[in-house]
């Protein structure tokens, strides 16, 4: 109601009660006096509700344009350059180019993200996402991202090393065609996601071989306790059940924590062969802890395989992998956590800050007579020019072992890198 609708409709009753004032008895008028009084508050607060609701759900659309500039330096040895005996190498070059738009309508919104190479272009994500549901949950449909991994989730705007964690290149498939749906519980700190998509990753082409689609069902349940800005637990559980329809999995599982690199250390394949698979499963735990400036997380993820021929060595193997790692502002800033989304990103305002981070990671696709196993070690330190512009710098060491090892990558076992970023957020 406007405000000068408010002010004469207080007015009108108050004439009004002064006209009878005479003929009543001071306990009457006080009556009145009251009653007009909540009268008028009933009027302020549904004036204020009605201003918020307007403010919240825009009648006219409303839409933003940005993107992302991440240039990358890679310099390497060892196993990472075993197809050159190891030899020095060294490249530059664009790791993300991104832009996107995004928008609200009441009670949906939606988001295109759109990755660009020298030659190509890609859809990274297409969503729409409806929120009308009363304490109900919000709904995604298009091209998502899946809900599974920390680390995997971490916006890479926000990760706090170059590269994320060889289990999330393994075991994420980051953006898929599906619907979703997810929701957060305020009074418990609980929260779930679980979607249905269309499974066109780890080698799958999408389809079985009667032209069916290979379908993926991934859940994620997370807890957090958040008692202020930087003190949070968090811990969660997911799971990840996928069609292959007899297709070869992907032989090479993840690089070894760096991009541009002729070797990838982590192969099942490695001394072996391929292996038909009917379908895999996938499984994770993840933790977190943050005081103030501290933040540890880790990670540990399982999959196992069903391979199309029962008689198969590699039906019912299984792989796994984890890691941890600890970040921390030498500026005394703290990282944001998103309790709708169950992640974490960077500070808000970041500028003219300092970071630091570590971390061990393993993951082992290694069976008796064939793949590798691989270890990294990763130093990194972050610079923040301001909240678009940051400086990334990290030292990655890396191991291999495992039956495919001579197959893979001959003598050289061991690999180091250094990998540098500048990062433009627009």
């Amino acid at each position: 109601m406007p405000r000068l609708t408010l002010l004469a409709a207080a007015t009108a009753v108050a004439f009004t009660g002064f006209a009878y004032a005479q003929d009543l008895t001071p306990q009457e008028l006080q009556a009145q006096l009251t009653q007009l009084t909540q009268e008028v508050n009933q009027l302020k607060q549904q004036q204020a509700a009605n201003a918020t609701a307007t403010s919240s759900k825009p009648s006219a659309p409303a839409f933003e344009i940005g993107g992302r500039i991440q240039l990358d330096y890679n310099l390497f040895n060892g196993a990472y350059n075993a197809e050159h005996n190891g030899s020095g190498a060294q490249d530059i070059f664009p790791r993300r180019v991104r832009t996107f738009v995004e928008g609200e309508l009441q009670d949906w919104d939606y988001k295109l993200l759109l990755e660009f190479a020298e030659n190509t272009a890609e859809i990274v994500m297409a969503r729409m996402r409806y929120s009308g549901f009363e304490n109900g949950p919000k709904l995604q449909f298009g091209k998502l991202r899946e809900d599974i991994s920390l680390d995997a989730l971490t916006s890479s705007n926000h990760i706090a090393l170059i590269e994320r964690s060889s289990l999330a290149d393994t075991m994420s498939p980051y953006f898929r065609w599906g619907v979703s749906a997810y929701q957060y519980f305020p009074s418990t700190g609980l929260r779930y996601a679980l979607g249905v998509y269309k499974n066109d990753a780890f080698g799958s082409d999408g389809k079985d071989e009667t032209d069916d689609l290979n379908y993926a069902l991934s859940s994620r349940v997370t807890w957090s306790q958040v008692k202020e800005p930087g003190q949070v637990l968090h811990a969660g559980l997911w799971y990840s059940a996928r069609q292959m329809g007899g297709d070869d999995l992907s032989a090479s599982f993840a690089r070894g924590e760096l991009r541009e690199t002729n070797t990838r250390l982590i192969n099942y394949v490695a001394g072996g062969e391929t292996a038909a698979i009917d379908h895999l499963n996938q499984a994770g735990l993840e933790l977190a802890f943050q005081h103030n400036a501290l933040l540890l997380q880790g990670e540990y993820a399982q999959r196992s395989l069903n391979t199309q021929d029962p008689q198969s060595v590699l039906d019912g193997e299984r792989y796994q992998a984890y890691y941890l790692q600890a970040s921390y502002f030498l500026t005394g800033e703290q990282r944001s956590y998103s309790k709708g989304s169950a992640v974490f990103s960077q500070p808000k305002g970041v500028t003219d800050a300092w970071e630091l981070a570590a971390r061990f990671s393993s993951v082992d696709a290694s069976s008796d007579f064939q793949g590798t196993k691989a270890q990294t070690y990763t130093l990194g330190v972050s610079y923040y020019f301001n909240p678009k512009i940051k400086v990334m710098a990290n030292y990655i060491h890396s191991t291999v072992d495992g039956a495919g090892t001579i197959a893979l990558v001959g003598n050289e076992d061991v690999g180091d890198a250094f990998a540098a970023r500048l990062q433009y957020v627009f």
